[in-house]
């Protein structure tokens, strides 16, 4: 049964030219949604499971409670891994109330490090939704971790809390050893105007020393005002110093609802590239030094028409692009709030300039081919593997959109696929994770329940799976089994 009944807060945790040469590289002391600044996700992994069982503990590594509400991560960096949630796991008595949180594990054994656990907005809702925690799936490089927190702030941390002393910020309230330790923070509310609507939660990318992120930037309570329209939806911080090196307001009065999107990076002939998904449904490239607009492409059909409440065919957009092979891939979508609806996939031609719309169109899905979608797509050996609300996983041909074949998870799908190891790994609504092999025909290799909803992408790393369930953080390997 498809249900989609929760709040736009969490859905950006779900929330490029990759080709044979990926910007960037997989790294030990990196993590970040996706792997890769280009944002598909496909791992080099090896050796990773097709099948376990949460309740018997079979192939499970280990497994530790997370809150009540998790959307966020995992990612898995250093020996360590990061995930998103909210207070209700209780790892610290002390710490009462409401709270967005951060919290970081050992990979290898499950051991809990710290947690920076952050207090609610006193705006309430409309700004920072009840119980849905952190929402930023954080970006991990070296000694320090980048997410976006409960109260849009852009914030730096030491990776290993306050057990090895107190760096830069130094009035924290909680400094026990195993909380966390802020290195800089840049308020998007103070200090750059903006006003999240429901929470800011874009998953943070940092690329040349650059970090990019949107802002949360939206309506009011009311669904109908802008509070803040020149306030920007998209920004560029400096990664050592937390000052704003540029900014974008390009969605100005034109946002529909929020601007919860993640940016892409990638290099389009010769030429780099950072890519955001706008509140306005419309695809935004930018020079990611100056913030020089490149292209924009409205990724809605002209006909298309917004109606409060979901029931239109107008749609923003909240799954992250991802840069591939000179063009951009992405899907528009709405708040889950508003259900199942039309949808447009579209690959576009990221090597023009100016308004492209229409005329940038490599191949598009819509209408029933595609529903409304908030995932981000992975892209391997000529195959696009999509996934939309409605529960489909599709594989597509990469030159023409055409279908090899769709798989119905019977349930709505928040993530995004993974493709490692010959497989692709898909969670959805009802905590199940469905198992497929790569390729042209259809071949379900397996399907388990973790047990609660399953809103966040699979991570590999290191020949283990690290699964997000909504109230529990899975490691799982081959061989492994966990005590009960």
């Amino acid at each position: 049964m498809r249900r989609v009944f929760l709040p736009i807060a969490l859905i950006a945790v779900f929330l490029g030219s990759q080709g044979s040469r990926p910007v960037g590289s997989q790294s030990p002391d990196r993590g970040l949604f996706g792997d890769f600044p280009t944002r598909n996700s496909v791992s080099a992994e090896k050796g990773l499971p097709s099948t376990w069982d949460a309740d018997t503990g079979t192939n499970i590594l280990w497994s530790q409670p997370a809150g009540s509400q998790s959307y966020a991560g995992p990612v898995v960096a250093g020996g360590r891994v990061f995930i998103g949630t909210n207070n209700e796991g209780n790892r610290n008595p002390a710490i009462k109330g409401d709270r967005g949180v951060v919290m970081a594990f050992d990979a290898s054994k499950g051991d809990f490090l710290w947690q920076m656990a952050t207090p609610k907005l006193p705006s309430g809702r409309v700004n920072d939704w009840p119980q849905q925690g952190v929402c930023s799936t954080p970006f991990v490089e070296g000694d320090r971790l980048y997410y976006t927190s409960n109260q849009a702030k852009i914030v730096a941390l030491d990776v290993a809390g306050l057990k090895n002393g107190n760096e830069g910020v130094t009035d924290e309230k909680e400094t026990s050893p195993t909380d966390g330790d802020v290195i800089w923070s840049f308020d998007l509310m103070g200090e750059a105007d903006v006003f999240p609507h429901n929470l800011a939660a874009s998953s943070p990318l940092v690329v040349d020393g650059i970090l990019y992120a949107t802002t949360g930037n939206g309506v009011d309570e009311g669904h109908v005002n802008i509070p803040s329209p020149l306030a920007p939806s998209f920004v560029a911080i400096d990664q050592k110093t937390g000052k704003l090196v540029w900014e974008s307001a390009e969605p100005g009065s034109k946002i529909i609802h929020g601007n919860w999107s993640n940016a892409a990076y990638g290099v389009v002939k010769g030429k780099p590239q950072v890519v955001f998904g706008g509140g306005d449904g419309w695809v935004y490239s930018f020079e990611p030094k100056t913030g020089k607009l490149i292209w924009k492409f409205d990724a809605n059909p002209k006909d298309a028409v917004y109606r409060l409440g979901g029931s239109g065919t107008k749609n923003d957009i909240i799954a992250t692009p991802v840069v591939y092979d000179d063009k951009v891939f992405i899907g528009v979508g709405q708040d889950p709030e508003h259900g199942e609806g039309v949808g447009n996939f579209w690959v576009i031609d990221a090597t023009m300039e100016g308004d492209v719309t229409g005329k940038a169109v490599v191949w598009k899905r819509g209408g029933d081919e595609f529903h409304r979608t908030i995932s981000t797509v992975a892209i391997h050996e000529g195959i696009v593997y999509a996934a939309d609300l409605s529960g489909f996983l599709y594989a597509l041909d990469l030159k023409t959109g055409a279908l090899y074949w769709k798989h119905d998870m019977l349930a709505a799908v928040w993530g995004s696929p993974l493709v490692a190891d010959g497989k692709i790994y898909l969670g959805d609504e009802d905590g199940d994770v469905a198992v497929l092999a790569v390729g042209k025909t259809k071949k379900l290799l397996s399907e388990m329940n973790m047990g609660s909803a399953v809103y966040a992408t699979v991570y590999p790393k290191g020949g283990v799976l690290y699964i997000l369930a909504r109230n529990r953080l899975f490691a799982i390997k081959d061989g492994a089994k966990a005590a009960r």
